[in-house]
């Protein structure tokens, strides 16, 4: 009995949570910014002060990675409820002196008392909104040791320094950032949590409202003087496991041992080809760099170019690439330290190709199952994936700087305001929320099934497109739960295969599909293509898409770099 009065006021927040996370709906096609271009460097991130602290960094000399820690460090003040120190991230690297590639994986981790039933109860999954606001739903944040160690090997400029301007930026204040002001307005859930109730909703009142927070200025400035170990082994460990372990039900289990084991990935990125370029992007337990290869690789065969992006023959030749790669995902991706991931047979060209006769050009599948790239599944025991509902937050930025060094960098804390908790001035995150709250599936473990250390599934795919001459030509990443695959794809194809700008294919209206429906962004041209594209035979829905996608461009023509930042946020690309 104790248990479900306990439950009876995150029962009614489920309510609100479900009602008020979700983003504004856009009133009209998004507007694309004046095309930027710029010679020596440049960065484009959802926030003009991560953008000015960004190139502050790249004109003291500072490298990419320099400006990547100042760019994340203003994020967590100016879009908290998207990412921040709180969160996990991963950033793709490219070293101009060497030439490799570097993924630096900074996914959280789950307690090591984690359980693969930890988001069921009397064997049912919880409502997805339920779990979000729990200390359960909380890993071992990685985005600020993700930082620290890229620095440690790309760095230029002292670690102390870079934290400067959004120390600055939270102790005098800022007028409200627009974005977190339209979110903070558009979510009366966040009344029902004191803490986001005292720090955004007093914060946004009157008509010109300033937005400050001393407490995470103190937070950076410990962290800029200490480096991680504040974070990971110090007195604010001890804070972020007491906020966790005090929400009740489904308090955390969460130990400063769990900080402590904590530690960054180095891999290699997942590649392959499409149209005589080569696209690099995250691997396992990111599912984007796999998935967007496999929707381009069946795409290539079908030649996009021949469409206009409104036709809505295009629109369902890349929805039903889609539903295929998305079955492939829910079936074979996790962290790919606890399950054997076909990684390279799932992007091999003959699977690929052969994924691809499946597609009709003139006719929805009626239902997209899993493929078996290592030939092991019986033909008879094809199976439906069922829906997986996700949450929307995340952030994404590109920056490149004078020497020829490149970073694309997504980070997270999962759902808008995360699990909804603060301490010392951030959010936590409710990533663990991203592993299946089904873990067993067909009578197997699930791949993406709780686990003590395990890092859950992501769909965060910052992206490199190389050259035939092993040059890169162009950086991409986006935010939006799984959708991110989605605005990824469409993003590429309409710089490689609709002579796009970086920056129109960002303004592009959203469609994506992820298995359920085929959903177009409300608000923009792509709603009048409804019909025809269920006379395709699709189930379609119209809903709100704010995706966040930021890239750069180098245009070996003029010698310059050419920015894009996605109108739907309050992003800019700039540079000298």
């Amino acid at each position: 009995m104790t248990f479900f009065l306990r439950l009876f006021p995150l029962l009614f927040l489920l309510l609100c949570v479900a009602a008020c996370s979700r983003p504004a709906p856009n009133l009209e096609p998004a507007q694309q910014p004046a095309e930027q271009l710029a010679a020596d460097f440049m960065v484009s991130v959802a926030c003009p002060h991560a953008a000015e602290a960004g190139r502050a960094v790249l004109r003291q000399g500072g490298t990419a990675i320099d400006a990547a820690i100042a760019i994340q460090a203003m994020l967590t003040f100016s879009e908290p409820t998207e990412s921040g120190i709180g969160g996990g991230a991963f950033l793709l690297y490219r070293d101009a002196a060497s030439g490799t590639m570097t993924v630096f994986n900074g996914r959280e981790t789950a307690p090591m008392a984690a359980q693969p039933d930890r988001f069921t109860v009397l064997g049912q999954p919880l409502p997805l909104p339920l779990a979000i606001p729990t200390g359960a739903a909380f890993g071992v944040p990685g985005t600020l040791a993700l930082l620290w160690d890229a620095h440690q090997q790309h760095g230029q400029l002292p670690w102390t320094g870079l934290f400067g301007p959004a120390i600055e930026a939270a102790e005098t204040g800022i007028p409200y950032p627009p974005a977190l002001l339209q979110r903070v307005r558009a979510d009366y859930s966040i009344q029902f949590f004191g803490d986001l109730r005292r720090h955004f909703v007093y914060q946004a009142r009157g008509e010109a409202p300033v937005f400050r927070n001393a407490e995470l200025a103190e937070t950076l400035r410990r962290l800029a003087q200490e480096g991680p170990d504040h974070f990971y082994r110090g007195e604010l460990t001890d804070e972020m496991v007491r906020t966790a372990r005090a929400r009740r039900p489904f308090r955390s289990d969460i130990t400063p041992a769990d900080f402590e084991a904590y530690r960054v990935k180095q891999q290699q990125p997942v590649c392959g080809s499409y149209r005589g370029y080569t696209l690099c992007g995250p691997p396992p337990p990111s599912s984007g760099g796999i998935a967007v290869l496999q929707i381009l690789g069946m795409l290539e065969s079908l030649d996009l170019r021949r469409y206009q992006p409104d036709d809505p023959e295009a629109l369902h030749l890349i929805a039903e690439a889609s539903r295929l790669a998305f079955a492939d995902r829910f079936l074979y991706l996790g962290d790919p330290d606890f399950t054997d991931i076909p990684v390279q047979a799932l992007i091999a060209p003959d699977y690929i190709r052969e994924r691809a006769t499946l597609i009709d050009p003139a006719r929805a599948m009626s239902d997209a199952f899993a493929g078996d790239p290592l030939r092991i599944i019986p033909e008879q025991e094809e199976l439906p994936i069922p829906d997986e509902p996700e949450s929307q937050g995340t952030t994404h930025f590109s920056v490149t700087d004078r020497y020829g060094n490149w970073v694309s960098m997504t980070s997270s804390i999962e759902a808008p305001f995360g699990n909804r908790m603060m301490t010392n001035g951030f959010l936590l995150n409710n990533q663990l929320t991203d592993f299946t709250f089904r873990p067993v599936f067909d009578g197997q473990p699930h791949p993406n099934a709780v686990a003590g250390g395990k890092r859950p599934r992501s769909s965060m795919s910052p992206f490199f497109v190389l050259d035939s001459e092993g040059e890169l030509r162009l950086i991409v990443g986006s935010r939006g739960g799984s959708r991110i695959i989605g605005y990824v794809v469409q993003t590429l194809i309409g710089v490689l295969d609709w002579d796009l700008s970086i920056q129109q294919s960002a303004a592009l209206p959203n469609m994506v599909h992820r298995g359920d429906a085929l959903e177009l962004e409300a608000g923009t041209p792509y709603e009048a293509l409804r019909p025809a594209l269920q006379a395709l035979g699709h189930r379609v829905r119209i809903t709100p898409m704010q995706s966040g996608v930021h890239g750069i461009e180098w245009l070996p023509a003029t010698a310059q770099y050419r920015g894009g930042a996605d109108p739907r946020l309050d992003g800019v690309a700039t540079g000298d």
